[in-house]
Parts: structure tokens; sequence; C-alpha cells
């Protein structure tokens, strides 16, 4: 009689922990520890506009210290592939995206991506300090880079190889250079290639028969040419108001992508480069604002 009093009781216990169980709240779905915070904002993308964005990040952040700016380079591919795979706030591109990229994002997301034009840039042909050529036409690069001329002597330069540095190609300015001054030709397999503007202007710099491209920011401890259009043309420096105005043969937009219309902290924050605050000190880091230049184009 005892025993089975015993048991009755286990089984009632039994029945009521099972019946609290069934009343316990299932614990919801948590987002990735990586997601997005109300206070940061993340920036992927072009090596060239690493040093644009951490210029404005550090100048925002100033006047917003509650907000995280995080500004990452790797290429304009690398930012375009975080932006297809939802992983950034906003893409940093040398480049335009191509007609593939942005129906890969449409088909994703079923709505098309913002694009910004937020700066411009003189892409500039590097050379060692000493070399003494001052100026190459648009012609005379590309031939140099396709394997054609081989020797600085057949460009007014000293005699010599001509070893070339060029950007690899996950880079918008490799891709925008092979399209505007190769005019998508090939480059010569003798191209070493680098990744990142730090890496060309550092190997030019310590090369006396070298030759590179990049930002005209990054121009520091290299010879910059000025550069033709054609044979009859003059030679144009890579100087604000010959970029400004598109007198500069080789110069272009750069461009912020967005995944949706900007809200919140990141609509405050393209505001704010947009704005003649934003713009107006881009010349102090070697670059140049868009201000009323529609009529630049990137197909010089």
């Amino acid at each position: 009689m005892q025993r089975a009093r015993y048991f009755a009781v286990l089984l009632i216990c039994i029945g009521l922990l099972c019946a609290c169980a069934k009343r316990v709240p299932q614990p919801r779905h948590q987002p990735n520890a990586s997601a997005k915070t109300s206070n940061s904002i993340t920036i992927k993308g072009s090596d060239t506009m690493v040093l644009l964005g951490q210029w404005w990040a550090e100048n925002y952040q100033q006047a917003h210290p509650q907000l995280i700016v995080q500004v990452n380079g790797g290429g304009s591919g690398t930012g375009i592939a975080a932006l297809l795979n939802g992983t950034t706030d906003i893409t940093q591109s040398s480049r335009p995206l191509r007609d593939s990229e942005r129906s890969e994002f449409r088909a994703k997301y079923n709505h098309e991506l913002i694009e910004l034009k937020v700066a411009l840039d003189g892409l500039g042909i590097y050379v060692h300090e000493s070399n003494p050529l001052n100026e190459l036409t648009l012609a005379q690069v590309r031939e140099i880079y396709a394997g054609r001329i081989t020797d600085w002597q057949n460009v007014g330069g000293s005699p010599g190889k001509i070893l070339l540095y060029s950007r690899e190609n996950n880079s918008g300015t490799y891709e925008f250079f092979k399209e505007h001054v190769l005019e998508k030709e090939d480059f010569t397999p003798r191209t070493q290639t680098l990744s990142g503007n730090a890496a060309v202007i550092n190997a030019v710099s310590q090369d006396i028969s070298g030759i590179g491209y990049g930002g005209v920011a990054f121009a520091k401890g290299v010879k910059t040419l000025a550069i033709k259009r054609d044979s009859q043309s003059p030679a144009i420096p890579p100087l604000f108001e010959y970029v400004t105005s598109g007198a500069y043969p080789i110069s272009r937009f750069l461009y912020w992508y967005l995944p949706n219309e900007p809200t919140g902290e990141v609509k405050k924050l393209v505001d704010w480069v947009l704005s003649q605050a934003g713009q107006n000190a881009l010349k102090e880091i070697g670059f140049f604002p868009i201000g009323q230049t529609e009529h630049v184009a990137t197909s010089n």
C-alpha cells in the first residue's frame, strides 16, 4: 500500500514537471554576433579609397563620438562581393559596377542598389624621381603596358629596359586602366602585379627603370607624369583644375554603393560626405570634390 502511494505521488510530480516544461518560452533566434549595431557603420572596398574613407570617418566621428565607422580595403572587387553578400553597409569602388553585378544584386534582393558619386580622382602615371622623362601620350602608355615599347629611349627617356608595375585584377583601378588606357587590351605578361597603391608606389620609388599607375593621392616619393591625349595635344598634369574640368585625360569618379536607401546613421554620414563640409577638404589628401562636374567622363 505504501509503495503504491509512493508511485502515485511520483507520477503526479512527473506530470507537473512536464506541464511546466511545455509552458517555458523557447528562446528566439538570436541575430548574428557580427550584425551591425545602431552606432556602427561598416565600409569596405577600394584600396584607392581607403585613405579617403578613413579621412571622412575620422572627421565625421569627431562630431559624432558615439558612432564607430570601420573602413576596410582589399579592392573594389572585395567591396562589391561584400555588397552582394550583405556584409557591408557601404561599398567603396573606384569603378562603376558592371551590368552583371547589378543584375546579380537585383535577382538576390529584388530591388536596385544605390549608386552615389562621392569624389573625383586623377589616375597618375608614376616613374622614378630620377627619370628625366616628364610626359607621355596616352598611346605611349598603352604601348608600354601592352609590351610593344620596352625601352625608355623609345619614348624620349634614357636608354634602359622599362619595368612595369600594376595593380592586381581585383582592383577597380586595374579595370579602369585596362578599359580606358589599354582600350581593353591585355597587359604584357612582363607586368608585375602588386596588391595596393602603396605597393606600386614603393616599387617604383626604388626602381629607376620602373613605371606604375594609381591614384594621385598616393604619389609620394615618385614623379607623376603629365599626360597628352595625343601627340598634338598639350601635356596635362593631374592637378585640381585639370582633373575637375576634365582636361586631364585619365580622370574618373569614385563611388559609394549602398544596398538600400540610406536611413539612420548611414544617411547622416552620406549627407555629410556629399555636403560642402565633406567635399571641401578632399584636396588636402589628393582627391577632388565632385562639385558641378557631371561633364567629366570616365571614358576619356
